[in-house]
């Protein structure tokens, strides 16, 4: 079996459900083409708990886990079926790792998954489970939680992290004199993928510019070190544009894994 990718995935805010601006047409042209995905995997900073979680619903149910929104927001539904037994698995293999995880029954997809799977697989047809990440995560734990993971990619499994690649909400739809620092965020953390650059990856908080401006708080960042971890050393490492929404919030993501004719085209 061919390995999955891995990929990180900027949601940005609820609203890139309604507004696809540039990363949604991209996501839909690689989704299109996952013909031989079996499942697909997402961590995401809206599933935080004691411990790790791990979904196991047969029909996870969308959940609209925002406010102050849209009404139309509220009536778009995204449900595909779930994955218990593969759940039971991810808790398997994560203890292997050294990782305590148990199942939860009851949760659904909170909007870190639905919405931008409802552009990356609009039909819904793959299996969706969540993985959490624990309140007291660090980046270097984010890691090891990928690097757990990675091997559901050998077979078939899509294990994405989900957050925003820039995520300062005091800054969100207001007028920002300077927000040029979310590009220079954005662009630190790109070249950092781009050369496999781990350590600052996880040391990005002393390292990258503006990191505490972009990210006030870490959970919306932690999950791109979960697809960094569930990467391998021989992936091809490909940025997907996604632009700037509300002048500080990047949508840019990554691929790892993705052919590059793939990535040719959706670009």
């Amino acid at each position: 079996m061919t390995r999955a990718p891995a990929l990180f995935i900027s949601h940005g805010s609820p609203m890139f459900a309604l507004e696809p601006g540039v990363l949604g047409p991209n996501l839909q042209h690689i989704g299109a083409h996952f013909d031989a995905i079996t499942a697909i995997v997402v961590v995401s900073p809206h599933w935080q708990t004691d411990g790790v979680k791990v979904g196991a619903t047969a029909a996870p149910e969308t959940v609209h886990d925002f406010g102050g929104f849209p009404p139309a927001l509220y009536s778009l539904q995204y449900t595909p079926p779930g994955a218990p037994g593969l759940a039971e698995d991810i808790v398997a293999m994560l203890s292997t790792a050294g990782i305590e995880a148990r199942l939860d029954h009851h949760r659904g997809l909170d909007h870190g998954a639905w919405v931008p799977l409802r552009h990356l697989r609009p039909s819904a047809d793959l299996p969706v489970l969540q993985v959490s990440l624990p309140y007291d995560v660090t980046p270097a734990r984010a890691y090891a939680l990928g690097a757990a993971l990675a091997p559901l990619r050998e077979r078939g499994v899509l294990v994405i992290g989900s957050g925003s690649l820039t995520h300062n909400l005091y800054e969100f739809r207001a007028p920002i004199a300077d927000p040029d620092y979310a590009k220079a965020f954005a662009d630190w953390v790109g070249d950092a993928v781009a050369r496999g650059d781990v350590a600052a990856l996880i040391d990005y908080r002393a390292r990258a510019p503006h990191a505490t401006r972009a990210h006030p708080t870490e959970e919306h960042y932690l999950p791109l070190l979960v697809a960094v971890g569930a990467s391998h050393p021989d992936d091809a490492r490909s940025l997907i544009e996604g632009g700037m929404t509300y002048g500080v919030l990047s949508m840019d993501s990554f691929g790892f894994g993705l052919q590059d004719e793939l990535m040719a085209q959706a670009a």
